[in-house]
């Protein structure tokens, strides 16, 4: 059975963000004084009496605005509320209640859903203002009253929300699923491609660049296994990072890669290469994740016979630094190899956490010294006396040799490929430690 599931609505700048935050008990939401902050649906994972489920944070529910982003917001917070168990409408001691409560309160008595009353920016511990008593008009029961920032009220709304849970079931988890951050510059197709693999309009996609700010987590189950996708918002220059909404957005979008067991590196495929490509592919590169090139829009590219040849050459010189990355032509409007997509994703996982033993890789070692002598220099000659392996994710491996000065890079990048060649570690950076004889890895 799936984790219930508490999405939480509400008119903007009520608080829903700092509330999403406070319960799953880290900053996963942007919270700025700016209406329309929060754009997509954001997951967490909570916990509380011993019952785990998750929360959702919505967009702030503008229903007369015309706006097409907003228009977009409230769709969002339609379906969060279609899908969730228990709705938490969040209001704002201090605005009282307005027609926007009103007329939210009135669409969620009609989805037939469970929904709690959550009076926020009730600061003051103690007996609740004569203000709070007006949202009893709201019809939705009993109010409880909240502070978002001190966090006090949360326990009660926590307590109540529990009770109307459904009836707990055994869960089957199975294995852990793979984290995959799909990153890129913005306007490469991010969000269509997220959308596709949902198969519903999970993510904003719009043609003004910057619609995804937070990073969006996305369970998905299919054929291939259990995925939670990360949409992020795009890698921008840092000549091009206006304000501090912006700012927040790189950081988002830099954790998600830091939390991630796979990288998606989404390229336009009408336009080709460009250096932030290349600088949005070092972050995951540099952080050890497993990594995969989607060249998006596939669909829209001029081709005769040997357009896909050529371009993945070109590619495989402009990404010369992470050649161990599959490269797959896709298009998140047609849905055209998204099958080898996802393999190629597991594919990348299976090689970021493989750890060989250390007899195997000392055979592999002998065979690739035997075929290709160690280099020599002033008369002495590199010995490697053997190696093993340190840690995963990425797999990383120390050579102890007799002096670093003779492991020269040519030599190492030789023994990298025999390594990746003969277990298969594609789709997936490899850390090399050289140590000399008697010097312990790490010192």
């Amino acid at each position: 059975m799936a984790k219930p599931v508490v999405a939480i609505v509400g008119r903007p700048n009520v608080g829903k963000s700092t509330l999403f935050n406070k319960l799953i008990g880290r900053r996963a939401s942007i919270v700025d004084d700016t209406p329309g902050v929060t754009r997509d649906r954001l997951y967490g994972d909570c916990e509380w009496n011993g019952r785990a489920f998750s929360v959702v944070d919505t967009g702030g529910i503008e229903l007369r605005s015309g706006d097409e982003v907003l228009a977009h917001i409230r769709a969002q917070a339609e379906l969060a509320i279609e899908s969730a168990d228990v709705i938490v409408l969040v209001t704002d001691i201090h605005s009282g209640v307005t027609a926007e409560d009103s007329e939210i309160a009135s669409m969620l008595r009609k989805s037939g859903k469970p929904v709690l009353l959550c009076v926020n920016k009730c600061d003051s511990v103690g007996k609740p203002p004569a203000e709070f008593y007006e949202f009893y008009s709201l019809g939705l029961g009993d109010p409880i009253q909240v502070s978002s920032i001190h966090g006090h009220g949360t326990g009660d709304l926590l307590d109540a929300a529990v009770k109307l849970f459904p009836p707990e079931e055994e869960e089957n988890t199975g294995d852990e699923p793979v984290r995959v951050a799909i990153i890129g510059k913005p306007n490469v197709g991010k969000s269509s491609l997220a959308n596709y693999i949902c198969g519903e309009e999970r993510c904003i996609v719009s043609s003004q660049a910057g619609t995804t700010r937070d990073a969006v987590d996305i369970t998905v189950s299919n054929r291939f296994g259990r995925f939670i996708l990360i949409d992020t918002a795009g890698l921008r220059r840092k000549s091009h990072v206006d304000g501090a909404i912006e700012r927040y957005s790189m950081m988002r979008a830099q954790m998600a890669v830091e939390r991630s067991d796979v990288c998606v590196i989404v390229l336009d495929g009408t336009v080709g290469f460009t250096e932030q490509d290349s600088k949005v592919a070092g972050l995951a590169h540099e952080a050890g994740k497993g990594c995969v090139i989607a060249v998006n829009k596939w669909d829209a590219v001029e081709k005769n016979g040997n357009t896909l040849e050529l371009y993945r050459k070109r590619l495989q010189n402009d990404f010369s630094f992470m050649s161990y990355a599959d490269i797959i032509f896709i298009s998140a409007k047609t849905g055209q190899r998204i099958d080898q997509l996802f393999e190629a994703i597991n594919n990348a996982a299976q090689a970021n956490k493989k750890h060989i033993s250390t007899g195997l890789l000392n055979d592999t070692l002998a065979q690739a010294t035997s075929r290709v002598q160690p280099p020599t220099d002033k008369g002495r000659r590199l010995k490697i006396y053997y190696m093993t392996q340190a840690s995963v994710k990425p797999p990383t491996f120390v050579f102890f040799v007799n002096s670093k000065e003779l492991f020269h890079f040519s030599y190492q990048r030789y023994l990298e490929n025999i390594i990746r060649e003969t277990f298969g570690l594609t789709g997936t950076p490899i850390h090399c430690v050289v140590r000399e004889r008697g010097e312990k890895f790490g010192g």
